[in-house]
């Protein structure tokens, strides 16, 4: 018999930033691990009905699903920490649910009723979360068993609202045993007194009980653990028991948050106040525990330069960032990601500012490899071209995602087939020599969901190149696509008679999937975004044979029996030999076992910025 579904709704309080994304992704793992099936919901309470359109530098990434849905990075989140595979419908905005209340208004649903906020859209919102629940996001049939709503922005944001008005109806409507709040606050250590100050936090669960919502855990960010005083000051006041009152302190890296949760037995706070005493087992974290301490025990640097055009927020290519991770922590190798903006690299900055010109020359030359991802506009273009250029000059491993391919593809006709007009239409609508073209079914009006988008299929040309090797040698692999322009295939012969590969290609074959160059370590280039189905466990074989090939190990790597299909990492020890899985040195052995028998302590001189941004 199927249980009622179970909601977890997260909130934050305070300021943004505070980590929400990663708290909700965290509790999702440590219920997994309790042998749940989880489905999570995020709710951006922007106008957009998308992400699609916004700009990288105002809200981060635009994360892709296979659906074609473009969708909060927090999603993304969810899908590498949970594994799951989540649709469009899983992402509400405000603008998604105005527009399908007025599309029902102007089709006369509402039988000539006046439409307003409160029941029409607060309705909307629980039917859209009712539904959106029950659609099973791990690959097995029926339903989750538990579904983790985030809800994005602060308490008492005005657009968040009609959100805090209809869970409130929500909660009461699924009724007790059936719905957990989880508020993330903060709280902060002035430096003047060095104390733990609980105001903001008592300020924040007032509003939101004025708003008719109670919190039943609470989860501190700080950048210590709360001092037991702190916990009771705030249990008493904000009405939580003090064994619902969790910390989430600064860590090492991300992947220690759902150990953290555990270790203050949040997942006995949730089982008891969703009523699931008896049904659950102890949480099996293992896997966890090993990664968290592998990559704080990893040494040996591997440095890659993402020359891009958002290097001043890291947000803009988060899933590129993890992707990189994931790959670097199987090689088991310290990644240290090189942020280079394009622009810097032009003849133009070298005029206007030398020493930035310089430096950023510095960082391209001094990396074992080099990724150019996708994007939009044609600033810092030329940079980018520069930089493959210099990769496929100097053999430097080269990794073109999108955009980044196609650069790949000017600059080789540019500088090999001695075709100096070769360009995209995107930056030259009247080149002569267009090696790149907008798609004939896209839409030059409209921005919005007008680009190929979502999971599909490339076919593999060449049995024996590498990107197949990678992929385990499949005759085909389904990725996630966002893109505008793709290769001209007109000039497609011309390329392959001047010895540039098109190993991977649609089910029409007119459109280039994958390039590689034949005589270079490793110089690839996909149309796609492999960024989107990286998990920490199993890295994206692409960013992996990058990683692989800046380290000197992607010759092991290729060799080693049925490679994708154990990615369970890491494999490739650091002497290029293969290596088991459950592979650690005495330290690590230590460590994870002092983790097991609960004797963890963070080793951490504060959080990375991203680590528990959103």
């Amino acid at each position: 018999m199927q249980r009622k579904m179970k909601y977890v709704l997260v909130t934050g309080g305070v300021v943004s930033g505070l980590g929400k994304g990663v708290t909700a992704s965290s509790i999702g793992v440590v219920l997994k691990a309790c042998g749940l099936r989880v489905t999570s919901i995020k709710i951006d309470p922007y106008l957009n009905t998308d992400a699609g359109t916004m700009s990288p530098f105002e809200h981060g990434e635009v994360f892709v699903l296979d659906d074609g849905g473009e969708v909060d990075l927090d999603l993304g989140n969810y899908e590498r920490f949970l594994d799951i595979k989540l649709t469009r419908d899983n992402n509400i905005t405000t603008g998604k649910i105005y527009q399908s209340v007025i599309d029902k208004e102007r089709k006369g649903d509402y039988l000539g009723k006046t439409v307003q906020v409160v029941p029409h859209i607060t309705d909307a919102i629980q039917e859209w979360i009712a539904r959106v629940a029950m659609i099973p996001v791990d690959g097995k049939e029926g339903p989750a068993d538990v579904c983790v709503i985030e809800l994005g922005g602060t308490v008492g944001d005005i657009e968040s609202m009609p959100f805090i008005e209809a869970l409130g109806q929500f909660s009461y409507r699924v009724g007790p045993g059936n719905f957990c709040l989880v508020h993330v606050s903060l709280v902060p250590i002035l430096n003047v007194v060095g104390e733990q100050k609980t105001k903001p936090t008592q300020h924040s669960v007032r509003g939101l009980r004025g708003l008719g919502l109670t919190p039943n855990i609470l989860a501190c960010r700080s950048s210590k653990p709360l001092d037991a005083n702190v916990k009771e000051k705030l249990s008493q006041f904000c009405h939580v028991p003090v064994s619902n009152i969790v910390t989430l302190h600064d860590v090492s890296n991300i992947w220690h948050i759902p150990l953290l949760l555990e270790k203050q037995k949040t997942h006995e706070a949730l089982i008891q106040v969703l009523n699931l005493k008896g049904v659950v087992k102890e949480p099996m974290l293992d896997e966890w525990i090993r990664r968290a301490e592998i990559i704080d025990t990893l040494h040996d640097p591997i440095r890659i330069a993402m020359v891009g055009k958002y290097t001043g927020l890291s947000d803009s290519y988060l899933s590129v960032w993890k992707a990189l991770l994931h790959a670097s922590v199987a090689c088991q190798r310290k990644l240290v990601l090189d942020w280079v903006a394009s622009a810097n690299l032009e003849e133009n900055t070298k005029i206007e500012a030398p020493d930035v010109h310089k430096e950023a020359w510095d960082l391209l030359k001094g990396a074992d490899g080099i990724l150019v991802p996708g994007g939009f506009g044609d600033r810092g273009v030329q940079g980018k071209i520069l930089a493959a250029k210099y990769a496929r000059e100097n053999k430097v491993p080269y990794l073109g995602i999108c955009l980044g391919m196609q650069i790949a593809v000017i600059e080789f006709a540019r500088s090999v087939m001695i075709l100096p007009d070769a360009n995209s239409t995107e930056f030259n609508p009247d080149t002569t020599t267009p090696c790149v073209i907008f798609m004939p079914e896209g839409s030059k009006t409209h921005m919005g969901g007008t680009m190929r988008l979502g999971s599909r299929r490339t076919y593999f040309q060449v049995p024996d190149c590498i990107a197949a090797k990678l992929y385990g040698d499949v005759s085909f692999v389904d990725e996630r696509h966002r893109h505008r322009y793709e290769v001209n295939p007109d000039m497609v012969p011309k390329f392959e008679e001047a010895g540039f590969a098109f190993v991977g290609k649609d089910e029409t074959g007119k459109r280039m999937e994958i390039i590689e160059l034949p005589a270079h370590p490793y110089f690839v280039g996909v149309q796609f975004h492999p960024e989107f189905k990286s998990r920490p466990g199993k890295p994206s074989p692409l960013f992996l044979g990058l990683v692989a090939a800046s380290c000197g190990q992607l010759d092991a790597l290729l060799k080693t029996p049925d490679h994708y299909n154990n990615l369970t990492a890491p494999y490739v020890s650091s002497n290029g030999h293969e290596a088991t899985q459950t592979h650690l040195s005495g330290n690590q052995e230590k460590s994870a076992k002092s983790l097991v028998n609960g004797n963890y302590h963070s080793n951490c001189n504060g959080l990375h910025p991203n680590h528990l941004s959103h």
